[in-house]
């Protein structure tokens, strides 16, 4: 198949240099006065984007999947070797039930979408796909295809397309939702106000710590491998997809909570794993082509994007009348939408640290739950 790119998808090296130059260009224009505004997170989403849709980086390459198989399921156990789950338990439940009311608009959001936009006899699938990837993340959207037997090679195409975009837009308005006047002024936002003095305390308590420790560098990249050979060696074990990230979760927290003291000082791992999400931003980025979404499925860009808004309207209802904290409705959404990656790499990205193990709770919920509610709304509406 013809690559219209300038850098060919087996470009491998090419391709890990644009990635790790992007990755950490967006981590110093974070230092800059311009980019402090926005996020590191968002200034490689934006420039990964333009450079796939401007053909100089494929849409798809064996690349962006070495950082799903591999980056990302390293990044979670780095990101939470100082997790101990008995001084942050307290923060899970109000995250817990913003997910589930982001779950509910999603389910009322697809009905809509279903309800005002025609999409021919495969409709419900489509419905139950996109339904189940707005629950529980990226994952359900293929377990969901198979689920309800839509194999067509355009609509799933032009339907990842869709989601790739219209997440890329979603995730740059949740990320700049804690900064925009009008949520922080109607929403509780605590947790927002007080990032930048939690971030201010991180640093002093860290400083100690700053120095670079090499054995602690190979100590922390070992043992998140270690961690991830055992989850994965379980899921293929028991045959459940998925499971792997709940396990590696589950047995780095309880790491975390019975050993703080050895394993949550071990230096470097939160920068390690940091950098790794950003690569993993940068792919979600650069998958974004909008050509294909153009030339294949328009409709399911406005589908997609009306469960998206029906989505947000209600939870941020639902928030406002719980009192729930901004950032734990952006996490939750966040979780909702991309899964525990995302939704751990935005509460790192935010300083908002004790929110890192309920958005990988919320997320890996997700994972479990997201493909059987899916499923079961798009037979419903068919």
């Amino acid at each position: 198949m013809f690559d219209p790119s300038l850098v060919a998808a087996d470009n491998h090296w090419a391709l890990w240099a644009i990635m790790l130059s992007i990755a950490t260009f967006g981590l110093w224009a974070e230092k800059t006065r311009w980019g402090s505004r926005l996020s590191g997170t968002i200034i490689s989403i934006l420039t990964a984007f333009a450079a796939a849709n401007l053909s100089i980086i494929p849409s798809a390459a064996p690349a962006y999947d070495m950082v799903w198989a591999y980056f990302v399921p390293l990044a979670i156990p780095l990101l939470l070797f100082q997790a101990d789950l008995r001084r942050i338990i307290r923060e899970a439940g109000p995250t817990l039930i913003a997910f589930a009311c982001g779950a509910v608009g999603t389910v009322i959001g697809t009905a809509i979408a279903f309800w005002l936009i025609p999409l021919g006899e495969h409709g419900w699938q489509l419905a139950a796909i996109f339904c189940s990837t707005y629950i529980g993340g990226s994952m359900n959207f293929a377990a969901a295809s198979e689920a309800v037997q839509l194999h067509s090679g355009d609509l799933l195409s032009a339907g990842i397309a869709a989601d790739n975009l219209v997440m890329t837009v979603y995730f740059l308005l949740l990320f700049s939702m804690p900064s925009i006047p009008f949520f922080k002024k109607y929403l509780k936002n605590d947790r927002v106000e007080q990032a930048p003095k939690r971030e201010a305390q991180s640093g002093a308590e860290q400083a100690g710590k700053a120095k670079f420790d090499l054995t602690h560098f190979g100590s922390a990249l070992a043992i998140s491998a270690t961690i991830c050979a055992m989850g994965f060696a379980a899921q293929a074990l028991l045959g459940i997809p998925g499971i792997a990230i709940l396990l590696i979760t589950a047995v780095v927290v309880t790491l975390a909570t019975v050993y703080p003291g050895k394993i949550g000082t071990i230096s470097g791992s939160t920068e390690i794993g940091t950098f790794f999400m950003q690569i993993f931003f940068v792919m979600i980025g650069a998958s974004a082509h909008v050509m294909t979404v153009v030339r294949v499925g328009p409709v399911l860009f406005l589908f997609a994007g009306v469960i998206l808004l029906v989505h947000l309207v209600f939870l941020l209802t639902a928030g406002k009348l719980l009192r729930l904290d901004l950032s734990e409705i952006v996490i939750a959404s966040n979780a909702n939408m991309g899964g525990p990656t995302t939704a751990a790499a935005m509460a790192v990205a935010r300083k908002w640290q004790d929110l890192v193990i309920p958005a990988i709770l919320c997320g890996t919920l997700g994972y479990a739950v997201a493909t059987f509610i899916g499923v079961a709304v798009g037979f419903w509406l068919k």
